[in-house]
This record gives structure tokens, C-alpha cells and sequence, in this order.
């Protein structure tokens, strides 16, 4: 095989292993594997998909921002992430990266129960990538909503349950 093309493959690997450790730490509420796919000065805009989904959610600007306003936002829910349709192009040491991810979302405990209320969102990235030694690293996030079916209320409902419940608690 030739040497450029095993690099390019090794490359498009390890730019797809970004999107799955993205992936993994919001599915599994691992602060470390979400990191990880950050740079430290990253960009991360939900804000598109948000606006269709009626879901307020700020540009997060640094990896320590975006992993502390995604893990507290999705961890307690029961959620699952699929990658599909990636399209890679590199450039020397950056890279774009277009892909579909579906998530599901339910209720903390009640994804196994029938009529359980849940969120099945598509969503389109496009992404912005650069090479950190031999990790790709996401330098820029931008999401948006394909289509989304159920009630993605579901992760504004928890937003403000946790709100309220903060609230309600004497303060000592």
C-alpha cells in the first residue's frame, strides 16, 4: 500500500475516533473522553440546531466550558449517540468534518419503559479539526437539527427541574 494513502487512512481514523469520543463522553457522562476531543481554545455552536428545537443553549467558547455545559446538561438524561455519513477532507495538519448524529434521549431510568416520553434528534455537524501530535482535535463545532421527532422539551424540562429543585433548597 502506498505510504500516502495508509497516512490519509490512519488520518480519517483518527478523525472519525474524535467524533466517537465526543460521542462516548456525552453518552457515558466521561468528562476525560469529552476533553479530549476538544482543543483548548475550541468553538462549540448548538445554537442552529437549538433555535429549531426551541432549546437555549449559549456558543461555548474553550474545551473547559463546553465539558462543563454538556456534561451537566445531557448526563443525567439516558442518552445514545450514532455517527453516520462522515465526510472527511485534510489539509496538512486541518481538517473539515461533515457527518450526521442521531441521538436519543429519555428521562433519567425510563428509556426502558413503554411510552416513556424521549427525543430522537438528527443532527448535521460540520466541524472544524486540526492535528495535535497524533490525536485530531475538534477547533470548531457547529450544529444543526435535520429533523427531530418526540419531545425535545425533554432536555430543557430537566435544565429547569434542576433549576427549581436548586432554588427550593435552604440555604445554610
Amino acid at each position: 500500500m502506498n505510504t500516502d494513502l495508509a497516512q490519509l487512512a490512519c488520518h480519517r481514523y483518527e478523525i472519525a475516533d474524535t467524533l466517537h469520543r465526543y460521542a462516548f463522553g456525552l453518552d457515558h457522562g466521561d468528562a476525560d473522553s469529552l476533553a479530549s476531543a476538544f482543543t483548548e481554545d475550541c468553538i462549540f455552536d448548538f445554537r442552529p440546531a437549538g433555535i429549531k428545537l426551541g432549546i437555549d443553549f449559549p456558543k461555548l467558547s474553550g474545551r473547559e466550558a463546553v465539558v462543563n455545559a454538556l456534561i451537566p446538561f445531557l448526563g443525567p438524561l439516558d442518552t445514545s449517540h450514532t455517527v453516520s455519513n462522515l465526510q472527511i477532507e485534510i489539509s496538512d495538519d486541518s481538517a473539515t468534518l461533515y457527518a450526521y448524529v442521531m441521538s436519543q434521549h429519555f428521562m433519567p431510568r425510563q428509556g426502558c419503559r413503554r411510552g416513556s416520553e424521549n427525543a430522537l434528534l438528527m443532527n448535521r455537524y460540520d466541524c472544524e479539526l486540526v492535528r495535535d501530535g497524533q490525536k485530531w482535535r475538534f477547533k470548531r463545532v457547529t450544529i444543526d437539527s435535520a429533523w427531530a421527532q418526540g419531545n425535545p422539551e425533554i432536555l430543557n424540562a430537566l435544565a429547569i427541574q434542576r433549576a427549581l429543585a436548586a432554588k427550593s433548597k435552604p440555604s445554610k
